[in-house]
């Protein structure tokens, strides 16, 4: 089965991307975007492995295993990745974001105002980085620090591009495979004084593989990765699952929900588990083709 750290990134390399910046900068967004069709037409014909995952886990999904379903779901997230690319650099207006639930809107405003801290389960749904432009909006939140934990070693190529290209970056980045005590201990202290962090729910640890725990998803064998959820419980301050997703008329929706939890800790973690699972589910069948795994994310064996 092939696992998310063993997909090798499939980058247009530094050059290529700073000449698309370049073209972007003097012609605009649509001429990025037409090149992008090609660039990812080409790498999505170079890529038979990456392609049939795809294929697999779309006709889970979505009932579409079809070739041209895997070409639409790889060209969704090369467009994101476009959109990425101006959200780093201010280009992509707060008027484009809005929340898709006004009463989970109101709820997310109440702790933020209460300054106690709110962690964030995030996942691969969307494009989480349409929160950088909330963020540096000039809201009534704005000016909250943003901690954030990524893989340093995936899609090198395409983070080394965007920081090359950012004038300032409001988050504060931890890698996932330095997590230590220390690390809890200074994010503790963060959350205490009223920051932010998110933590992705939906990818297995590279460097803990076996720390993990199955769960159903879409009526399949999935593992999800223990170590977030349980350190997410750790820190004791409000828990959301929080997605960005694109709509027709090219904005992003922000979809969030509180946790709720109750009981000791092992049963809180239980409950957090099934309700991480739940709502992804529910907006994964919803958009299909902006859950961006290119691996085997089911471990059942899947015929097309």
């Amino acid at each position: 089965m092939l696992k998310w750290y063993e997909v090798k990134e499939q980058a247009a390399g530094r050059k290529r991307l700073m000449l698309l910046w370049y073209i972007y900068k003097i012609a605009g967004r649509r001429p990025v975007k037409f090149i992008v069709f090609f660039v990812t037409f080409f790498a999505f014909l170079g890529a038979p492995g990456i392609r049939k995952c795809s294929q697999k886990f779309q006709k889970i999904i979505s009932g579409n295993g079809g070739i041209i379903q895997a070409f639409r779901h790889f060209l969704s997230y090369a467009y994101s990745l476009v959109d990425t690319m101006e959200m780093y650099t201010n280009k992509f207006g707060i008027q484009n974001i809005y929340f898709a639930n006004e009463d989970d809107k109101k709820v997310l405003f109440k702790d933020f105002k209460a300054k106690n801290g709110i962690c964030f389960l995030c996942s691969h749904l969307g494009n989480i980085n349409a929160m950088r432009v909330f963020f540096k909006s000039g809201t009534e939140i704005d000016g909250i620090n943003v901690n954030m934990f990524l893989e340093v070693n995936q899609c090198k190529i395409f983070k080394d591009f965007l920081a090359s290209i950012t004038p300032d970056d409001p988050i504060n980045v931890y890698p996932v495979e330095g997590i230590d005590l220390t690390t809890s201990i200074d994010l503790k202290e963060k959350l205490d004084n009223g920051e932010i962090v998110f933590i992705a729910g939906d990818r297995i640890s590279a460097h803990n593989p076996n720390s993990v725990f199955p769960l159903k998803f879409f009526g399949h064998n999935t593992y999800f990765p223990l170590g977030a959820f349980k350190l997410s419980l750790v820190m004791d301050v409000p828990i959301y699952f929080i997605a960005c997703t694109k709509d027709e008329k090219g904005m992003y929706a922000i979809h969030v929900k509180k946790f709720e939890l109750s009981g000791k800790r092992s049963q809180m973690l239980e409950q957090l588990k099934e309700q991480y699972v739940e709502v992804l589910e529910k907006l994964v069948k919803k958009y299909p083709l902006q859950f961006y795994h290119f691996y085997d994310f089911f471990c059942d064996k899947i015929d097309l």
